[in-house]
This record gives structure tokens, C-alpha cells and sequence, in this order.
């Protein structure tokens, strides 16, 4: 196996790979091939994208697994050592290929990079059903991070002004309040 980052040989099969997330993470449903290998191009690898696609490639030549991530610098900590992190929006390995070391080895291979590039920490979301997940990461060593929780704000950005979807009475107050209405001295 070798992990290292997602190169244009491998975009077909990193398609094939990211097709399966969709139904995981859609209960089975499916997505056109098109459309993933679209936004694989020209959104997920497009110049501006601040992701980085770390692949873990099996010795036929097809993606088993891999891993989403970006590097930041923290507005929070200015030390040297915590100045910069990196943040891992996706790990995910092929069902057939899972529990063959191939999430350990897309893992040891972003610590590494991570720290080469001088970030002091790694961080990432997990659902919290996903048992096997949660017990993958343990292993590793890695903590929960017991004062954070995940929030989501859902945007619609064909709706023009009223970008928030939900709560429509809360929305409208927060707009007038806060974006319709100058700051007062």
C-alpha cells in the first residue's frame, strides 16, 4: 500500500471510493458518477480549494481509502507550537479494505505531514453513531474533545437575503437586528 497526495492517475478510482461515501453517508443512495467526478475536479480539487486529498493506493493501483484535509493557522493560539493545525474533514476506507491498516497508515501519514508542515494538533468531527470509528480513533490515542459540539448553520444561497433556512421568525429578527440595521455608537 501507499499513501501519499490524490495525483490525476488515481482520479478514477477516487471516484469510485468517494461514490460509496455518498451512500454512506446517504443510506444507500446514489449519486451520478458525473456529478462526483465534477465536484471532485472543480470543486474538491479545484486551485482555490483549500483541501488536500490524501489517498491510500493499493498494490493494483486502486484507491482503498482516504483522507481530506487542511491546514490552518489558529486565531486562538499564538504559541509556536499551536500556531498552526491541521484539520481533517474526512477519513474514509473502502468496506472491503477496512481493518487492514489502512486507516492507521492514511492517519500516521497526515501526523507526519502535519507536523513537517509545524502544526501542534490534528482535529476532526466523527459522527457519533459510528462506533467502530470512535474506537478506531481511541486506539490511535486521540482524545474526545469533551467541551467542544459540532453546530451547523444550513444555507441557501439561491435564496438571495434570507440565506438561513430554518427558523424562519428567528432568522428575520436576527437579519433586522443585526444586518438590516446599522450598529448604534
Amino acid at each position: 500500500m501507499r499513501i501519499d497526495l490524490v495525483s490525476p492517475a488515481q482520479h478514477e478510482s477516487l471516484i469510485d471510493l468517494l461514490c460509496e461515501l455518498y451512500r454512506y453517508y446517504h443510506d444507500g443512495a446514489e449519486v451520478a458518477r458525473a456529478d462526483v467526478r465534477d465536484h471532485l475536479l472543480h470543486g474538491i480539487l479545484a486551485a482555490d480549494s483549500p483541501l488536500r486529498l490524501v489517498v491510500a493506493v493499493d498494490g493494483s493501483g486502486t484507491v482503498v481509502g482516504f483522507a481530506a484535509v487542511m491546514l490552518m493557522v489558529s486565531v486562538v493560539d499564538p504559541t509556536p507550537a499551536h500556531r498552526r493545525q491541521c484539520m481533517m474533514k474526512e477519513l474514509f476506507v473502502r468496506a472491503d479494505s477496512r481493518g487492514r491498516g489502512v486507516g492507521r497508515a492514511l492517519m500516521a501519514w497526515i501526523a507526519r505531514d502535519a507536523a513537517k508542515q509545524g502544526c501542534g494538533r490534528i482535529d476532526w468531527h466523527v459522527k457519533a453513531s459510528n462506533e467502530a470509528g470512535i474506537r478506531f480513533y481511541a486506539s490511535l490515542g486521540a482524545q474526545c474533545v469533551a467541551d467542544r459540539l459540532s453546530y451547523r448553520l444550513a444555507l441557501d444561497p439561491a435564496a438571495g437575503q434570507d440565506v438561513m433556512r430554518f427558523q424562519p421568525d428567528r432568522t428575520a429578527a436576527f437579519m433586522r437586528s443585526h444586518v438590516d440595521e446599522p450598529l448604534l455608537p
